[in-house]
C-alpha cells in the first residue's frame, strides 16, 4: 500500500499565492485560474496505486491558503483516500493550540504542519512549543519542512539540525521532517538517527533525485526512518515514484518506505 506523508489539494488562494511565483519559474507553469478539481487529485493518486495521501492545511503570517475546514471537506469526500493534517497561526498561542484540539477531537485530523519558513522563525523559537506541548498531548504528529526553500524565503530555518533541540525538550513528540533537509541532509540522518521519534519525509523530491546518503539511509538502519512523500501538486505521485525500482530496495524496505512507515507514524 503506497501512502503519501506530504501533499495538499490547493485551493485557488494557495495556487496563486506570489510566494509561489520562483516555483513557476522552475516548471515553466503559469498560475491556475480555475480550482483544482478534488477528483483530479484522486485520479493522480490511482495513477500510481497510491492508497491514501496526508494532505494539509496552509496557514500562513498574512493568509490562509488552505484552511482546515477546507481540508475537513476534501477529505469528507474520499475519507477512504485521504487523511487530514491542520495548521495553526504560531503568533497566536492560545487559540493555536485550541485550534489544534478541535482538529483533532472535531477534524479528525492525524497531525499538525508548521513551516518555519512561512513565520521566518526557526522550530526553536518559544511561538512553536505551544505548539509541541498540545501535539504530545494528543499523540499526533507534528510535521515541517527541513531543508532549502523553493520560495524566496531564508532556508536557514529549515536547517535540520534545529529539531536535535525540539526533539531534546520534547522526546515524545513525533516529528517528521518534510523535503528530505536537502542541502543539509546528513544533519537530517544524524538527528533521525539520534532521536526514535524523528523521522524524514521525501516530499519535494522524485526518486532520481534523491540524494546517495539519503538512499543508503533507506536501505540500512533509517529503514523505519523515512516515509515517501511528493509535495502533491508540485510533483504527482506518478512522477516521484519514476525509477523506484532503480534502487533495488528489499521487499520489507520498500514496503516500509511507501506505506508501512507512514501509515505507523500517522495512526492510519
Amino acid at each position: 500500500m503506497i501512502i503519501d506523508a506530504w501533499a495538499q489539494h490547493p485551493t485557488l488562494r494557495h495556487s496563486q499565492d506570489p510566494v509561489f511565483d520562483s516555483l513557476r519559474r522552475w516548471t515553466g507553469d503559469e498560475a491556475p485560474s480555475e480550482p483544482l478539481p478534488l477528483e483530479i487529485t484522486i485520479q493522480h493518486m490511482d495513477d500510481a496505486e497510491e492508497a491514501k495521501a496526508v494532505i494539509s492545511a496552509w496557514v500562513a503570517p498574512r493568509n490562509v491558503m488552505i484552511s482546515n475546514d477546507e481540508v475537513a471537506d476534501f477529505v469528507s469526500c474520499y475519507p477512504e483516500r485521504l487523511a487530514g493534517v491542520g495548521s495553526v497561526d504560531i503568533t497566536k498561542p492560545m487559540e493555536a493550540v485550541a485550534e489544534i484540539k478541535r482538529c483533532v477531537t472535531e477534524l479528525g485530523f492525524v497531525g499538525i504542519r508548521v513551516l518555519p519558513w512561512l513565520w521566518e522563525l526557526p522550530p526553536t523559537h518559544p511561538l512553536f512549543y505551544p505548539i509541541y506541548v498540545a501535539c504530545s498531548d494528543l499523540g499526533i504528529p507534528f510535521c515541517t519542512q527541513i531543508g532549502h526553500t523553493g520560495p524566496l524565503m531564508s532556508s536557514e530555518v529549515g536547517r535540520p539540525i534545529y529539531l536535535d533541540r525540539v526533539a531534546l525538550d520534547f522526546p515524545e513528540l513525533v516529528i517528521v521532517g518534510g523535503h528530505i533537509g536537502y542541502p543539509w541532509t546528513d544533519e537530517a540522518i544524524a538527528v533521525a538517527t539520534k532521536h526514535p521519534n524523528v523521522y524524514i519525509d521525501t516530499s519535494a523530491y522524485t526518486v532520481a533525485r534523491y540524494p546517495s546518503a539519503i538512499i543508503d539511509y533507506l536501505k540500512t538502519h533509517g529503514r523505519h526512518k523515512v516515509l515517501f512523500g511528493t509535495n502533491y501538486p508540485m510533483i504527482t505521485p506518478k512522477k516521484a515514484l519514476a525509477h523506484l525500482d532503480a534502487l533495488e530496495l528489499k521487499p520489507s524496505v520498500r514496503d516500509a518506505f511507501l506505506g508501512d512507515n507512514a501509515r505507523r507514524v500517522f495512526g492510519l
